[in-house]
């Protein structure tokens, strides 16, 4: 089976993850995924593959004879799609030698370089491209189907010297879960890779620190036409609220370094209402007061409606890996001299999210986030050259050769 065969036949599987279960994987049809990949690494000859209750999935391709000795590495990939858009039927096909022109996805339905001019990066390039009414699913089905061609590459190459190489693929990363169930110790690496980045030549070992805020507005409900000196519409403060955080930190002004407040929903009427937010910045310290402005925003409204009508959930949710990676750079310098093996010229960034190589890094498991090719991510304009693909492969292949 080929790359590009591989990826389609991933693509298949509807693997949405959801934000409303308690359950993991969050939702079964992952499961489905994760048992058709556990019979395919049995098919190509890989040892030690474990499949557990909650989806993770590991496997094992054993050292090359006289390598044993060498460090064990990993790579890794998430199951998931995003609750973002629908997964489900993708219709994936290939624009052959893409001229830099539009690109009819189907009838209405335009990607066109003029509002997504990324395109032009890949003028002479094959993409794979969805039908306008699905996600792609290369965020992260090409992650996976670049480890496992780069496993069956090195198996189908016994030349290719190399170490013990573990592989995981895990569920419900798009919802910030990814992590949390994944056995570093039954992993046994001492560093390893995530295969979710986006363009050919991301190398991210920075990510931002994340918390989540919920607050519930609790409000007074009164007939309006006696309200007077009675009603706290919870709605309205709910709203007050929102024009009380700073109006340039948003997703939508900020880049590069730059942390914000992202206002990710707001519900509720008279009597109750709730508003979310996630806060995002690169630097700790940063961070920190990030979090006290939102308490101290809840403070203001409590003190101007009275106490407890405004109630703040604050929740960490992970931090910048930077911290646990640099001790090891080596790490860094290896993938660097990797993608340029591959003909790729690296590209070190901050990632703008997280990924769960920033969870498994604060678990003891140093994890940078390697480019996986696909562009777009979460929508009906994703798209993934199939060059791309195989350059992070490759990439794979020569961190496996030069460890």
């Amino acid at each position: 089976m080929t790359l590009v065969e591989r990826f389609l036949k991933y693509v298949s599987f509807d693997t949405q993850s959801s934000e409303e279960a308690d359950k993991c994987p969050s939702t079964d049809k992952q499961m489905v995924f994760a048992n058709y990949l556990r019979d395919e690494l049995t098919s190509e000859g890989l040892e030690d593959i474990f499949l557990d209750e909650h989806g993770y999935l590991y496997a094992t391709l054993l050292a090359s004879e006289g390598c044993e000795a060498l460090p064990v590495i990993g790579f890794i990939a998430h199951m998931d799609t995003s609750p973002d858009c629908s997964g489900k039927d993708i219709k994936a096909r290939i624009v052959r030698n893409y001229d830099g022109g539009d690109i009819v996805l189907s009838e209405g339905i335009v990607s066109s370089p003029k509002k997504f001019p990324e395109l032009l990066n890949h003028i002479g390039e094959d993409l794979i491209v969805t039908d306008g009414h699905t996600l792609l699913g290369a965020d992260d089905k090409a992650g996976i189907a670049e480890i496992v061609q780069a496993v069956v590459y090195l198996k189908e190459h016994p030349e290719i010297k190399h170490g013990k190489i573990r592989i995981a693929f895990n569920p419900d990363e798009e919802i910030g879960m990814g992590a949390h169930l994944f056995d570093v110790e039954r992993f046994g690496c001492e560093w390893a890779y995530t295969m979710d980045g986006g363009e050919v030549g991301e190398l991210e070992f920075e990510n931002f620190n994340a918390a989540s805020a919920k607050v519930q507005i609790n409000g007074c409900s009164v007939h309006p036409g006696y309200a007077k000196g009675k009603m706290i519409n919870a709605g309205r403060v709910a709203t007050e609220l929102v024009q009380m955080m700073p109006r340039e930190e948003t997703p939508e002004q900020t880049e590069g370094y730059e942390g914000f407040y992202h206002l990710t929903g707001i519900q509720g009427g008279c009597e109750g209402a709730t508003v979310s937010f996630i806060i995002r910045d690169h630097d700790r310290q940063k961070f920190e007061a990030r979090k006290q402005r939102m308490t101290e925003v809840v403070a203001a409204i409590n003190a101007k409606y009275g106490e407890g009508v405004a109630v703040l959930d604050l929740k960490d949710q992970y931090y910048n890996m930077r911290e646990q990676v640099e001790p090891v750079m080596h790490i860094i310098d290896l993938v660097k001299k990797a993608m340029e093996m591959a003909g790729v010229k690296p590209e070190v960034k901050p990632i703008r999210g997280g990924t769960d190589g920033a969870q498994l890094s604060f678990k003891g498991l140093p994890c940078p986030n390697i480019f996986a090719g696909g562009i777009n991510f979460h929508g009906p304009y994703e798209f993934c050259p199939v060059q791309s693909m195989e350059k992070a492969m490759m990439t794979v292949v020569n961190i496996c050769k030069l460890v």
